[in-house]
């Protein structure tokens, strides 16, 4: 499948959404509800930070029972830290939504992304909420992407066909990311006919293929949370292809958060091949590609491969791994092989350091597992951006 090519605007069939500005933020939108028309069978995925959002916690309950019809989600304050309060209040934004949609408060997932350790403005939530079944709209998903959004630079979204179905997905993050499940709030919406003990198996996979497998700065979020919803309405699908093009719109989402990362100007790919296992092989591609000084060479178009060699190293518990089997290479330019340097053309590796897209390949000749992660590199901008975030 094609990963650089995605198909857009295509939407699923029964899924509504709104988005608007209702005071949290300046001027810019800053909350959306979307909603499926039928009861949706729904899986999730949340983060494992030790201080979840009250809305993980209570999105955790909500979708213990397989189902879901309603999202809501407030941007610019996240609900973390917040105490009791904080969870009575996303208890009563799910209460909010389902009185004006008609559903049961269970079926409504809440979440709130931006600064941690304020309450929410419960008074401009109640009235921005107020009349919102009057403004939802048929194919509006690219515009809810736009009102979840915090420190992304833009919106992200994307879709693939699956037979009669459509499989489309929204994310933002930009910042605070190297999952340990997913990535900051990503809701992925199909009319595909799929129950939720068949979605959750896929959705484990596809996400361990995608969100799991990047980084921008190190730090796991309070509020990571992937959502699956199928509403059913387009009937069966193939569950291959559709788990194909579930992947598909999970690796094309969490590339371009890679690539949005705060201050970033590159999207760095780290291939890791001949690894013992795939456990090991994501081990070595997270250290390099977590690398402050990996990062700040490939932003800096340095050709100082010795700082991957540096990263690898550092996997010290990975005593298989040893330099005269280990192979480094910048894009298709080996640099390092079986124990020793190559000699290559310097400025030709500036060059190509100097694309928006650069991968870096490790070779560990140990074994036949891959893996493959993304990241970007670090700027001056991710300190501009992080050092004054709630001033």
């Amino acid at each position: 499948m094609n990963h650089d090519s995605p198909v857009m605007h295509l939407q699923p069939q029964g899924f509504l959404a709104a988005a608007k500005n209702i005071g949290i933020k300046d001027e810019t939108l800053d909350m959306t509800v979307i909603y499926s028309t039928v009861r949706a069978h729904a899986a999730a995925m949340f983060t494992r930070n030790r201080f979840p959002g009250a809305p993980v916690i209570v999105g955790r309950a909500h979708i213990s029972d397989g189902f879901a019809q309603a999202i809501v989600v407030n941007s610019k304050n996240a609900n973390v830290a917040t105490g009791q309060r904080g969870i009575e209040d996303a208890v009563e934004m799910c209460r909010l939504v389902a009185g004006e949609l008609g559903l049961d408060a269970r079926d409504v997932l809440p979440f709130s992304t931006g600064v941690i350790g304020r309450h929410l403005p419960m008074d401009k939530i109640r009235a921005g909420l107020q009349g919102i079944r009057g403004e939802l709209r048929p194919n509006n998903l690219e515009l809810a992407a736009r009102a979840i959004m915090t420190t992304d630079m833009y919106p992200k979204y994307t879709s693939r066909q699956v037979g009669s179905a459509v499989v489309a997905g929204i994310a933002k993050g930009a910042g605070m990311i190297e999952p340990n499940m997913a990535t900051m709030l990503v809701y992925i919406l199909t009319d595909a006919e799929l129950s939720s003990q068949v979605m959750r198996p896929m959705l484990r996979r596809a996400v361990d293929r995608s969100f799991n497998a990047i980084s921008i700065d190190t730090d796991t979020s309070t509020s990571d949370t992937v959502v699956l919803m199928a509403n059913g309405l387009a009937g069966a699908v193939h569950r291959r292809a559709f788990e194909e093009a579930l992947t598909d719109v999970c690796e094309h989402l969490a590339r371009e958060i890679a690539r949005n990362g705060e201050g970033a100007s590159k999207l760095l790919t780290v291939q890791v091949s001949g690894a013992k296992n795939p456990r090991q092989a994501k081990f070595v591609a997270k250290a390099v590609v977590n690398s402050p000084l990996v990062k700040t060479a490939v932003y800096g178009c340095d050709p100082n491969w010795g700082r991957v060699i540096m990263a690898v190293g550092k996997c010290a518990d990975e005593q298989d791994i040893e330099p005269n089997r280990t192979t480094i290479r910048f894009g298709s330019t080996p640099v390092f092989e079986l124990g020793s340097p190559v000699e290559c053309d310097l400025e030709a590796l500036r060059k190509y350091l100097g694309q928006k897209e650069v991968e870096i390949g490790v070779d560990l000749g140990i074994g036949h597992a891959t893996a493959r992660v993304w990241g970007c590199d670090l700027t001056e901008g991710y300190v501009k951006e992080n050092a004054y975030y709630t001033t």
